[in-house]
């Protein structure tokens, strides 16, 4: 008789991840983002171009194709999709951290712990970032009926001059927040993880799910950080983007390595 081996799985290594941490966290997240973009800038530089350039694109091709009714929603998921386009620049802090050396090559080509994983997890992400542009098509269709739209000039008096328009921003602004919610609750802390450690898309969205959960004070608090940074990105007409995107990219890595510590 042939006597099959038992087969012990590995046991999961211990860790633990951190709960409360206190609202100034976010700060010191901010200026350790830009403490690693000064380091090697040019590599954290260039990044930002390519993101700057890939968003003028964008919004070039939006007009071209007269698609530009989608583009503040397009400007919303970006900030969906925000994460996974950012783990170049995690490299690039984890690279510092372990003293290993840093070049745009390494921060485009990356080689994330999780392999695939982190690819699954993109399509998740812009998946979403889909959906949400076809919700925010159809709310202009509910309040505005099936009309053309009218351009950037005119929709602005549109939504601030008109009972309907306010009522759009409502209802737009509290779907959009839960969208915006759900994004940013599952993509703060995954796409590090999945950088780093060996683990599934699926696992990693909910363990960042719980974390900003267990330190809303301080998610809130780097939330709002990202959004007026962001904001300041956009409203230079992109070029702001070039620095903004690299040291909030940056600022994310030293969020998650506050909320992970090992037992």
């Amino acid at each position: 008789m042939i006597s099959i081996p038992d087969v012990v799985p590995p046991l999961p290594q211990a860790q633990t991840w951190k709960r409360n941490v206190a609202p100034a966290a976010a700060l010191g997240w901010l200026s350790a983002g830009w403490r690693d973009f000064k380091i090697n800038p040019a590599a954290s530089i260039s990044y930002g171009v390519l993101v700057f350039l890939v968003s003028l694109v964008t919004v070039v091709g939006l007009f071209a194709l007269r698609l530009d009714y989608i583009l503040l929603p397009a400007f919303a998921g970006f900030m969906v999709a925000g994460p996974i386009i950012g783990i170049g620049l995690y490299e690039k802090s984890r690279r510092i951290e372990e003293g290993r050396p840093v070049s745009l090559w390494n921060m485009i080509f990356v080689r994330p712990d999780s392999g695939g994983q982190i690819l699954f997890a993109g399509v998740l992400l812009v998946g979403l970032t889909l959906l949400w542009m076809r919700a925010a098509v159809i709310l202009y269709a509910l309040f505005f009926g099936l009309r053309p739209f009218p351009g950037l000039d005119h929709i602005i008096p549109m939504l601030f001059t008109t009972e309907i328009g306010w009522a759009m921003l409502v209802v737009g602004g509290a779907v959009g927040g839960l969208f915006a919610a759900f994004a940013f609750a599952i993509s703060a802390f995954s796409i590090p993880m999945l950088l780093s450690e060996r683990t599934d898309a699926l696992t990693a969205m909910g363990t960042s799910m719980a974390l900003v959960w267990n330190n809303l004070p301080v998610m809130l608090t780097w939330a709002a950080i990202m959004l007026a940074l962001i904001f300041v990105g956009i409203v230079t007409g992109l070029l702001g983007m070039i620095v903004v995107f690299p040291v909030l990219g940056h600022g994310s890595w030293h969020a998650y390595r506050t909320m992970r510590s090992r037992a």
